[in-house]
């Protein structure tokens, strides 16, 4: 059994273990978790229970992944592991593949795969996406390995920063801002549309594109976000009249590219634990290159 270790330090007075997890940051679903079984929680290497005191210089050991595993299906789509800790997975996505299990992608999709990697060395491990790609885009994103570091990294956007590199349509010369609010269109039966919109009556977002190369055609751009609305790059660009090459959806398909021209190509994770930074980056993909006019 794996276990998260901490040393136990300005304690309250008759402080519960629960209480202190609490207050430090742990979510009540993981503590809950703990309760599940006798072990879960060590207290200076002996069992202990939630409702136990703690006190400074304590040490407390918790099981990393105290629930049982994802219940999908597991597959073997090769995994392009860019990097790998204790704590994190990062994967290198290629287009065409969903990160989740659905109706149309139930046996093959990256979830099913990481799973299939994982269970070798964790049987209860658990699928934790931090931040998803669409299933048209390739490039990085991040899996947490145990609930605790799924709780940091989704409760603090700052610690995972991502740039994306996209073709965009038509010539870009400045760096832009594009601060519109995306909103979900509902269909007649009530469920949500794949397209999204941009309304008034939608969600903050905000998209920052800076050209890079111009082919004669197209714009090769790099982009930053905030929010991390769904189709936010994709919706943006075409808001403004410059949609990504090959995106069917917001703009038109192409001959050059089989898909939309959009990958996470570079992230940085700052280590909650350690504070330790881990910058990565990945090339284009080859039918990326194929479809711009300029050696990249």
């Amino acid at each position: 059994m794996e276990y998260n270790v901490i040393k136990v330090s300005n304690a309250q007075n008759k402080e519960k273990i629960y209480s202190y997890l609490r207050r430090i940051g742990y979510s009540e679903n993981y503590i809950k978790n703990l309760r599940k079984k006798e072990g879960y929680i060590l207290k200076n290497d002996q069992v202990a229970h939630s409702d136990y005191y703690v006190n400074d210089n304590d040490i407390l050991k918790l099981c990393k992944n105290p629930n049982t595993t994802t219940g999908i299906m597991l597959c073997t789509i090769p995994l392009n592991i860019v990097y790998e800790d204790d704590d994190v997975l990062v994967v290198n996505k290629p287009s065409g593949i969903s990160i989740s299990p659905s109706k149309s992608h139930y046996t093959e999709n990256m979830s099913g795969a990481i799973l299939s990697y994982m269970i070798k060395k964790d049987p209860n491990f658990v699928v934790r996406i931090v931040g998803r790609l669409d299933m048209e885009t390739c490039g990085l994103f991040v899996v947490a390995k145990h609930s605790v570091i799924s709780n940091r990294l989704s409760l603090d956007k700052q610690l995972i920063s991502k740039v994306y590199y996209a073709i965009v349509t038509g010539r870009i010369d400045e760096n832009m801002t594009i601060d519109k609010k995306i909103d979900t269109i509902i269909g007649n039966k009530g469920y949500n549309d794949r397209k999204r919109i941009v309304s008034d009556s939608g969600k903050p977002a905000t998209t920052y594109v800076s050209p890079v190369l111009f082919d004669g055609n197209n714009t090769l751009c790099r982009i930053t976000i905030e929010r991390g609305r769904t189709h936010q790059i994709r919706l943006h660009l075409s808001s403004i009249n410059h949609p990504l090459l090959g995106d069917s959806l917001y703009g038109v398909s192409s001959d050059r590219i089989s898909h939309t021209a959009l990958i996470c190509k570079e992230l940085k994770i700052v280590n909650p634990f350690t504070n330790k930074e881990i910058a990565l980056s990945v090339d284009f993909p080859d039918d990326f290159k194929n479809a711009f006019n300029v050696e990249l």
